[in-house]
């Protein structure tokens, strides 16, 4: 059974925590501070971009300071009544054994839409009369609806740790793991990753899952992210959606343009949809999203990308029926990106070569790769000094040379003649 990392190698405490040492460290005073009386501010509010440790720095501080945390999605009880059931009474009262309590709201940016009904007022009305500390958490803390919740709050911010740090986290995990990468790989997740701890470690598992070696071919492709929402939860959202609204306003909290979210969705949906009625299904919803895609390459009319949309949200949520979930099945990066990441430059050189073609023999540089390049293949490896000056007649470099030659060692016989 797969067990995602992030969860398998949490920190266990607030020493391994990944950055935010000046945050960790007023939050741990604010709640030693109810040891001597209430508090001027009851709730702590802490704010930050997804994936710098607001959460588990919670968890870690209940367990060094022996306290109970009550812990809740906020977004998952937005109304006025279900967050004064929980949040109200846990506030006002100690453990079961009487010991310390601490009551956390996650994800309180869940509360900023419409379903909220009365849910920021009645969580601003407990954190007034709060007689256990109470931790608020958000993405940003600034939002409109919160300006009279800020009030009551004492404010501590989480900023994304440096790559270096999210480096030493890597490497802890990769030891842990018995991996073994080449030089400058962990560096380049985590580079990538731009102070996302979860998700370079959610990177780097679904990189190296199944594998004891790690080349920097296998992360090279990996590009950079400007992320709304961490693709992963993305497409998560779309093959585990309840309804079709819901997996189909997924594709806004994407960091991917439509084309990539399909090659996701795409790649991950066998291995999520364990039924094979619901995967069929599923796949013609893909199969009627791609015809729509190809409509809009045909005609450049974009009105399409509505139903590509609908088929490949709503369609592939919709198709989930009896598929049973059994443990964590990871979310794989897309192969066939993965494939033309990797054969870029491959494909750019063969494209410079029939360039190179084409203002020789006056024929277009598709025709050129397509009919000329497979000759030339031959010559280069059977005939060193033909292809010594036909090397010398197109102006090739030693790289275009070695891609048409296939090998190193031949291509340095030609270079070496054609020099």
């Amino acid at each position: 059974m797969y067990t995602a990392w992030t969860v398998k190698h949490k920190p266990d405490s607030t020493a391994e925590i990944v950055g935010n040492f000046l945050s960790i460290k007023a939050l741990r005073e604010w709640l030693q501070s109810w040891d001597k009386g209430l508090p001027k501010k009851r709730a702590a509010f802490l704010h930050g971009p997804p994936g710098v440790g607001k959460t588990i720095t919670v968890e870690a501080l209940a367990r060094e300071l022996q306290m109970e945390l009550v812990e809740k999605n906020a977004s998952d009880d937005r109304t006025e009544d279900a967050i004064n059931r929980f949040a109200g009474l846990a506030s006002q009262y100690g453990s079961l054994f009487g010991g310390k309590r601490i009551v956390l709201l996650d994800e309180l940016d869940g509360l900023t839409g419409n379903a909220d009904r009365g849910g920021v007022k009645a969580i601003t009305n407990i954190v007034k009369t709060a007689r256990c500390p109470v931790v608020l958490i958000a993405n940003s803390a600034y939002d409109p609806r919160f300006r009279t919740l800020r009030s009551y709050c004492f404010l501590i911010e989480f900023k994304k740790p440096a790559a270096g740090i999210v480096l030493k986290n890597l490497e802890r995990v990769s030891a842990r793991e018995g991996i073994q990468p080449e030089e400058n790989v962990l560096k380049f997740i985590a580079q990538r990753a731009e102070g996302d701890v979860r998700s370079a470690v959610n990177d780097f598992q679904a990189l190296a899952q199944g594998k004891k070696q790690l080349t920097y071919n296998d992360v090279s492709w990996l590009a950079h992210r400007d992320r709304q929402d961490s693709i992963f939860n993305v497409v998560k959202l779309i093959i585990y959606g309840r309804t079709a609204l819901g997996a189909k306003k997924a594709v806004n909290m994407a960091d991917v343009d439509i084309d990539m979210l399909f090659e996701w969705i795409y790649e991950n949906a066998p291995s999520h949809l364990t039924d094979p009625h619901d995967l069929a299904q599923a796949m013609d919803a893909l199969a009627m999203a791609d015809v729509y895609r190809g409509r809009i390459r045909a005609s450049q009319d974009w009105s399409f990308t509505r139903y590509v949309i609908d088929y490949m949200t709503a369609g592939v949520a919709m198709a989930r029926q009896n598929s049973k979930t059994s443990g964590w099945v990871p979310f794989k990066f897309p192969s066939r990106i993965m494939m033309l990441s990797r054969s870029k430059a491959q494909r750019a050189t063969r494209k410079n070569i029939g360039l190179k073609i084409r203002r020789k023999c006056h024929i277009s540089a598709n025709r050129a790769s397509n009919e000329v390049l497979p000759f030339l293949r031959i010559i280069f490896k059977n005939n060193v000094h033909m292809a010594a000056g036909i090397a010398k007649w197109l102006d090739l470099d030693s790289e275009m040379v070695e891609y048409i030659a296939e090998t190193k060692a031949k291509a340095g016989k030609i270079n070496a003649l054609f020099s």
